[in-house]
């Protein structure tokens, strides 16, 4: 079953924050949000690497149908890039090494900001 978290940003008050699921194993975040036909406003994916990395922490968007609003985080738990990610493009690199990959709703964009902290609870 997959596990799922609640990415809090703890630099602003976002409202609601967004439960996603946690993405840990090489075939989950494969797959990703690939051949899925729509994203909820509550939805999306957290992508967790082993390290803070600029190339494993790179995204594509290949048979994924929709826009997404994706936000790097490094192990500080701080958001060190952002980006609106158009369907179908090969692919996206933070500018900075990062250890996570968050992939919400492009609605979201707003929520979270380059040098804001977030933190990890469970769902």
């Amino acid at each position: 079953m997959p596990k799922h978290i609640i990415v809090g940003n703890i630099s602003r008050k976002t409202g609601n924050p967004p439960r996603v699921q946690y993405c840990d194993t090489f075939l989950t975040q494969l797959r990703g949000l690939t051949f899925r036909s729509h994203l909820s406003r509550d939805e999306g994916l957290l992508l967790a690497g082993r390290r803070d990395s600029r190339l494993d922490s790179s995204i594509h968007m290949l048979f994924v149908p929709f826009d997404l609003a994706v936000f790097w985080i490094n192990s500080n738990m701080r958001v060190v890039d952002k980006v609106l990610a158009k369907s179908w493009r090969p692919a996206y690199f933070s500018r900075k090494p990062a250890r996570y990959v968050l992939e919400i709703h492009p609605a979201r964009w707003e929520e979270y900001e380059i040098g804001d902290t977030v933190e990890f609870r469970d769902a």
